[in-house]
């Protein structure tokens, strides 16, 4: 989740973060916990995100000629009581700074840039080791100003220091909703902070080398987590969904930040369920399961794929036949990727192919020709969803940008999208036979737009029937 909407004081002169069931502190034993300790600056090296994200900055600095942009990297987010999620940055914050500290804020103006951050515990204070929130002794070491001034290549201020820096004069645009602590130090302009949403996300629609290699290692981790779930097929079938969505977990933080999203393991009828993330079902013998899951890497670049396996390791004749309806639409949604096409073109070829392999099983009640038109589109009762969205640092990339950029525009060399066709047949529809209810079916890549077509990022997993058989029995030996 890139949003964290919790109210935050930024301030170290603050009471520390302390719990009811803490035990009092004595004076003379705070007083001891200020000595006697060694501070120093760790010599870190320059990240390799330190230079693409000076070139946004200055980027988007000159979309805005002579305003101040505000954007935040929020705080925690509360989860129960006095446990937090596990922070993760703003993806607008983290494009523009590289920063993934919690409370930070970067502010550009006129093609300078500062990062106001909330860096390590002064020794001099009670926070570094009773805060439980922020304390050294309790969370770990924040890094100091300077580290994170050297590592990210640009200026850094305390986070005590926002509110002077943001009173003086001039035009100010916020990223808002992403922390209530900056909404509330601007007066709002909804027209003005929501085109500052609109262009940072339009900045992402076009990936350069360094972003592409994050994606190609984050779809790479993914691979192997793919392969872990099935290598642990005995435990799968004896713990169910859980037992995947574990496994894949484990990969996705022993090689890379956290899963993108919530991964969705559904055996059986949970597939028709197309976010399906309880996770608590079996898994079944002579069934199928859908597994949609990506790994979302160290500079926070998610992958998003989508494989539908047979329990057994072997289709039945009517899964494998669904199977290659949906694998011929996703190929021809696939094909139909390159540079200058709408954006719709993946989904348009895709439901073409699906419209008319519903109307093979006699499952349409007008023609092909009707239920694809807009008017109709009733072949999409067994569809549901859009084909394709954009992928980068969110799962559902540049959200805001506009429909004539993103929905309602076209490829351009650079850009990422998923290509997702499926079958969902639910277990209480009437309309179909018997032998199709609580059949679910999606097969999803990440694919990259080319000079001349498209490359797809995740083709290390298999997706022909024949293939993903092959492939189960492999790594389930």
């Amino acid at each position: 989740m890139s949003e964290q909407n919790t109210s935050e004081t930024p301030s170290e002169s603050t009471q520390p973060k302390t719990e009811s069931h803490d035990p009092s502190v004595p004076e003379a034993w705070a007083a001891f916990m200020r000595t006697g300790w060694g501070d120093r600056d760790l010599d870190l090296p320059r990240l390799p995100v330190a230079d693409p994200a000076a070139r946004r900055r200055q980027a988007l600095s000159e979309a805005f000629p002579g305003e101040r942009l505000v954007l935040p990297a929020g705080t925690y987010k509360v989860r129960s009581n006095d446990t937090d999620y596990r922070f993760r940055a703003d993806t607008a914050h983290a494009y523009f700074s590289g920063n993934q500290t919690s409370d930070a804020v970067l502010v550009v103006e006129d093609g300078e840039a500062v990062l106001y951050a909330r860096p390590r515990s002064s020794r001099e204070t009670d926070e570094f080791f009773r805060d439980r929130q922020y304390g050294e002794l309790w969370a770990g070491r924040r890094p100091s100003i300077n580290e994170m001034s050297t590592s990210l290549g640009l200026p850094v201020r305390h986070i005590d220091d926002l509110p002077a820096a943001l009173s003086g004069s001039g035009k100010t645009r916020v990223h808002r909703g992403v922390s209530s602590y900056v909404d509330g130090l601007v007066a709002a302009d909804e027209t003005r902070d929501a085109d500052l949403a609109r262009v940072a996300s339009e900045m992402r629609l076009i990936k350069d080398d360094w972003e592409v290699a994050e994606l190609q290692e984050a779809c790479d981790i993914t691979t192997l987590g793919f392969e872990d779930s099935v290598r642990d097929w005995a435990d799968v079938l004896k713990y169910g969904e859980r037992w995947i969505e574990g496994t894949f977990f484990r990969r996705a933080r022993a090689m890379g930040n956290d899963i993108g999203y919530d991964s969705i393991v559904g055996g059986g009828k949970h597939a028709t369920t197309l976010h399906w993330i309880e996770n608590s079902g079996p898994i079944t013998p002579g069934e199928l399961v859908l597994l949609d899951m990506g790994v979302e890497g160290r500079n926070l670049y998610t992958a998003d794929v989508t494989r539908t396996l047979p329990v057994d390791g072997t289709f039945t004749p009517l899964q494998r036949e669904l199977y290659d309806l949906v694998y011929a639409a996703q190929e021809a949604g696939n094909q139909a990727v390159k540079p200058g096409v709408p954006f719709t073109a993946a989904h348009q070829a895709a439901m073409a192919v699906l419209a008319q392999g519903l109307d093979d099983r006699g499952l349409l009640p007008v023609s092909v020709d009707e239920a694809l038109s807009p008017e109709s589109k009733v072949y999409s009762r067994w569809t549901l969803h859009g084909t394709s969205h954009m992928l980068g640092m969110d799962v559902h990339d540049c959200g805001a940008a506009a429909p004539e950029a993103y929905a309602r525009g076209t490829l351009a060399e650079g850009m990422v999208l998923t290509v997702e066709p499926g079958l969902y047949f639910q277990e209480d529809d009437l309309l179909v036979p018997e032998e199709l209810r609580g059949i679910g079916i999606r097969i999803e890549d990440d694919i990259l737009v080319t000079a001349d077509g498209y490359q797809n990022l995740s083709a290390a997993l298999p997706r022909t029937s024949s293939d993903v058989e092959a492939w189960m029995a492999r790594h389930q030996r």
